[in-house]
């Protein structure tokens, strides 16, 4: 006969205890800083788009044009007449990198299901870093500016970028079971707010010096990093000898213990033993199909939902400094550093968040609370007045609000989806899973990031944040 679920649930924190080894520190550890490394590239982008979009007008507009070259070779090589057409031209290639970075996860997520996640994850990571050197170092360097260039370069670096969260997702997944996956995903997928205020950091650091400094360091860092990855990452506990996950749980507590989201009886008692992990080792199961991935349930609704999520939460992530900038007319390099105080938010809004869900077993009141208090937290900072510590405050309780949920959908729920009692039989769904759920979610900030841009120029900011309330609420 089943135990009751609060008598279940205590032995199963115990073996999230128990069954942590140094490896998993080192898992957990490997796969946060590659994942932040990333993000800090792109959030590099996102920093110095002030500084890029005087340096591609013309020179009466470009005060630091004359200092930089002769008047007639600026004049023959300026991209855009006016500031607005290289600000939208910005948003052009934000909306480009998603959309491409959209399209790679789903193929991602089915290639990291297929060959070894630390070689995908290896050489999108070092990959992208040429690419993002070549796009904001070697062309300042070089003096060339040409648009179609840009946009095949960003084309290139989402694709790549693309193999980072499927492959992360999927290791962590394959470490970490569902005992306490809230917190720990929640924790964990601080990664990406992590790395924004890496990327902050080293932008701000460098960007007087010119913003293709800014490109140089966050890309070299990146590099190394992949090489890191390359060497040192473990994808799985086999790798090392020990039992994967559900090979040595006695009447299956640990899958028992935290039934997260789309399940509505008991699992039969025969039931129990399962693991999506395969229990012999011997046999390689076979990876899950992309439309039988979208056919688990939950899957396309937290793919939805998450795309209406991310479009808010990346648009605060690529024109944040930019409103600071513009809206405020505070300096650059401090519209950087201020805008770390979302990505505060996120982090402590991803773990708490994360703990609650483990709590109630659930996640989706969670959710559902935390999106209502981000549609006043949004009408709050549309109106923050033109003070500093003030604007830092609610920008916080924003992230914590948008990026907690935000985090959770990624990372926490995704495991649980591709998790669920219809993989049976595959224990590689978790990558291909993730890969559907970010890439949707990938596909509405595309189109958001471009809505932003047309919205601001024609409307104003004010009108740019009733549009981030709708999408919240949606």
């Amino acid at each position: 006969m089943a135990l009751p679920g609060s008598l279940r649930r205590q032995p199963a924190n115990r073996g999230l205890v128990s069954h942590c080894t140094h490896h998993h520190i080192v898992v957990f550890l490997l796969t946060f800083f590659s994942y932040s490394l990333l993000h800090a590239s792109r959030k590099t982008f996102s920093n110095v788009k002030v500084s890029i979009s005087s340096q591609w007008t013309p020179s009466c507009l470009n005060s630091t044009a004359p200092e930089l070259r002769p008047y007639e070779l600026w004049n023959s090589s300026r991209l855009f007449p006016n500031a607005e057409e290289a600000t939208l031209f910005l948003g052009t290639l934000d909306t480009i990198f998603l959309f491409s970075y959209a399209v790679g996860l789903f193929v991602s997520g089915i290639v990291g299901d297929r060959l070894n996640l630390r070689w995908v994850l290896s050489f999108g990571m070092c990959s992208s870093a040429l690419v993002v050197f070549f796009f904001g170092t070697l062309t300042e360097w070089l003096h060339f500016y040409n648009k179609w260039f840009y946009c095949c370069l960003w084309v290139v670096n989402g694709l790549l970028q693309s193999t980072g969260w499927p492959c992360v997702v999927a290791v962590m997944g394959n470490w970490f079971g569902k005992a306490g996956r809230g917190f720990v995903f929640g924790l964990w997928s601080a990664c990406a707010s992590v790395g924004n205020i890496l990327g902050a950091f080293l932008a701000s650091c460098v960007l007087r010096y010119g913003y293709e400094y800014a490109f140089l360091v966050t890309a070299s860092v990146q590099f190394a990093g992949g090489v890191i990855v390359f060497f040192g990452l473990l994808t799985s506990p086999k790798e090392v000898g020990l039992p994967e996950l559900g090979a040595d749980e006695d009447d299956g507590v640990e899958e028992d213990a935290n039934r997260p989201l789309m399940d509505d009886d008991d699992a039969d008692d025969d039931d129990r033993n399962y693991s999506i992990q395969a229990t012999d080792t011997d046999s390689q199961p076979k990876a899950i199909g992309f439309f039988q991935a979208c056919c688990l349930p939950g899957v396309v609704l937290y793919s939805l939902a998450y795309a209406c999520l991310k479009l808010v939460n990346y648009s605060f992530f690529f024109w944040l400094p930019f409103y600071l900038s513009n809206n405020f007319g505070w300096k650059e390099a401090e519209a950087d550093q201020l805008s770390i105080w979302y990505d505060v938010g996120g982090i402590i809004g991803g773990t708490i968040q994360g703990l609650i869900s483990d709590v109630l077993q659930k996640r989706a009141p969670v959710l559902a609370i935390s999106l209502l208090f981000a549609v006043g937290s949004l009408f709050g900072y549309s109106r923050s007045p033109n003070s500093k510590p003030i604007n830092a405050v609610i920008m916080a309780i924003t992230g914590f609000f948008i990026g907690g949920p935000s985090n959770m959908i990624s990372s926490a729920i995704s495991a649980d989806l591709g998790r669920q009692d219809l993989v049976r039989g595959s224990s590689e769904a978790l990558a291909t899973v993730t890969g559907i759920v970010d890439g949707t979610g990938s596909i509405g900030a595309a189109v958001g990031q471009y809505l932003v841009s047309l919205i601001q120029e024609n409307l104003g900011w004010m009108w740019v944040f009733y549009f981030f309330i709708l999408m919240v609420r949606s």
